[in-house]
């Protein structure tokens, strides 16, 4: 009996075949090539201004050494002390965390509520109430935000109508430093709840009507199957939306700056507004510079607390 010798298929020995070097190298060079582009606009776009602002924070460039450079000086941290002490920026701290505090929960519950009752199938014509509901985000804000100046006139506006008509006195919403806070919310969560209601809404089509079906047959009503369902599945994009809308109300601006300019009485001075103040209103770039490090810090520091919480929370793997 004769041994035949059985030989592998050319594409066989060369699967077997260990890589090369020169094929990992040219692997290696075409994934850096694909990269690239992305990484050098980064690093254009991105570290190098990032860093110039961190060194521009160390100085005292302002509206001098604009005109000669000679007269820019190393401080190294009399700026964020300097901020530290300021009254002015503490008022416009705590303004901006009232702003979050507010407005982070307002338009969640918003959005959220929206989305849910858009995702119910006995609702008419749910591609245009989203479309609606959407609308104001993509509107220009300086155009929205002096339209809801008129609504809110004191003598004028259809909200005062609204509240004289049941009786109501009316209310200067954007003259008191009591209402004026209340009065740009109203405005921040109608204009921007329509994003966070589409992030939910992509989601909320994600969860399988199983669960829902067993939830009913276990006799889990409407809100039990909110609270056992729903919450459950889409705890991630929660958490997403959360540290969204946390980063957007501590970069409030353009809203009190339209509708208010800071006042009544620095009642709706932001921090950010308070850094335009201080970079292009007084020149004092290096310490707008520094309120922008600070800002980012803030930000940063309420993110990992978020993500901490949602941990302990189980929101998150």
């Amino acid at each position: 009996m004769t041994m035949q010798t059985v030989t592998a298929p050319a594409a066989t020995r060369e699967a077997a075949r260990p890589p090369r070097r020169s094929d990992h190298r040219k692997r290696t060079r075409a994934a850096w090539g694909f990269v690239a582009p992305s990484l050098i606009a980064i690093g254009l776009f991105f570290v190098i201004p990032m860093v110039s602002a961190l060194l521009l924070s160390l100085t005292d460039f302002d509206i001098y050494a604009l005109a000669d450079l000679n007269n820019l000086r190393f401080v190294g941290l009399d700026n964020y002390q300097n901020l530290l002490g300021n009254s002015l920026f503490w008022g416009a701290m705590k303004n901006t965390v009232w702003f979050s505090v507010l407005g982070v929960p307002l338009t969640l519950a918003v959005s959220l509520a929206a989305a849910v009752i858009l995702n119910a199938r006995m609702v008419l014509w749910r591609p245009i109430w989203r479309v609606m509901f959407f609308a104001p985000y993509v509107t220009t804000l300086v155009a929205t935000a002096v339209l809801w100046n008129y609504l809110l006139h004191t003598r004028y506006g259809i909200i005062n109508w609204g509240l004289t008509s049941v009786g109501l006195p009316a209310v200067d919403w954007l003259g008191q430093p009591s209402t004026s806070i209340p009065a740009i919310l109203m405005f921040v969560v109608w204009k921007t709840f329509g994003y966070n209601m589409l992030i939910f809404l992509a989601v909320l089509q994600t969860v399988p009507d199983e669960l829902y079906e067993a939830a009913r047959i276990d006799g889990a009503g409407p809100w039990k199957q909110f609270r056992h369902v729903t919450l459950p599945a889409i705890a991630p994009t929660l958490l997403l939306v959360s540290i969204i809308s946390v980063a957007a109300f501590f970069q409030l601006f353009a809203e009190p700056y339209v509708m208010t300019q800071g006042g009544p009485a620095q009642s709706t001075v932001t921090v950010l507004y308070f850094m335009y103040e201080e970079g292009f209103k007084w020149w004092n770039l290096g310490s707008a510079s520094a309120v922008a490090f600070i800002l980012f810090l803030c930000i940063f520091a309420i993110t990992l607390v978020q993500l901490w919480v949602s941990k302990r929370l189980g929101a998150t793997s």
